[in-house]
């Protein structure tokens, strides 16, 4: 593989935690526990257990999202967990506006292709935004702060986990580990999607493995897991806003 065009992965002096031994080295089995936690997690948010469906009650699944792999890291790595953590900096901010923009482009540049070729689901979490009344919108808005930012969580600990996989076990270059690491991770976060895209292989691959292609990347840079995040929270609010601005202009014209 020509890794010349792959130059910015290369390890700096802020490299990825973990797959290398530092600060902790961890096991096959210790990553197997994490990912399981990650699994544990993503069946919580999407079990619609009855008192989840409350207002107030969304947001206990939303919290344990991230809550519980993060739990599973800081077990298996003696503390080490806020190693997916950096400081928050002016430039940071402006990567994730930017990664924010460039994944909506490409996201309806890709959906658009697919709805015209394959056609396409909806979202049902975005699309039932419009019926809520104004708290019913802004706790959504809020809920969405902890959901988001677990989405990340159960992105960067598989990425990380295979990252680990590749390079410390099956001896492939850093670089190489790191494309396949991310390759793999969005794959399996379309595949994650399945049942709320009616089960749509070819859109929760392509659509939604393409953008998580590129909200991955702002952790990738920056080893930093608050900047994907802020990435995701401002793409995805600005998708829901559209929702909801494109219902109000539609029920003005009726």
């Amino acid at each position: 593989m020509d890794t010349d065009r792959f130059a910015f992965l290369e390890a700096g002096q802020d490299d990825f935690p973990f797959y290398n031994g530092r600060p902790v080295k961890l096991s096959g089995r210790q990553w197997l526990l994490v990912l399981l936690s990650v699994i544990a997690a993503f069946f919580l948010i999407v079990t619609p257990f009855r008192f989840f469906l409350t207002p107030f009650g969304q947001f206990i699944p939303a919290i344990l999202f991230p809550v519980i792999p993060i739990a599973a890291l800081a077990h298996v790595s003696s503390g080490h967990w806020a190693s997916i953590f950096r400081k928050v900096r002016w430039r940071d901010v402006l990567w994730m506006i930017v990664f924010a923009i460039l994944n909506l482009i490409i996201t309806i540049l890709i959906g658009l292709l697919v709805m015209k070729t394959h056609g396409a689901s909806s979202n049902l979490a975005v699309s039932g935004i419009i019926t809520l009344d104004s708290p019913g919108k802004f706790l959504f808005y809020l809920k969405t702060i902890p959901s988001l930012f677990g989405e990340e969580v159960i992105s960067v600990l598989p990425f990380l986990g295979l990252l680990t996989l590749f390079y410390s076990s099956l001896h492939l270059s850093r670089i190489n580990s790191v494309i396949l690491a991310w390759l793999f991770t969005a794959f399996l976060f379309g595949i994650a999607h399945l049942s709320m895209y009616n089960w749509d292989i070819l859109q929760c691959v392509v659509v939604i493995g393409s953008a998580r292609l590129v909200l991955l990347l702002p952790y990738i840079m920056t080893k930093n897991i608050l900047v994907s995040t802020g990435a995701h929270i401002i793409n995805d609010w600005i998708i829901f806003s559209i929702t909801i601005l494109g219902h109000m202009i539609a029920l003005q014209q009726q």
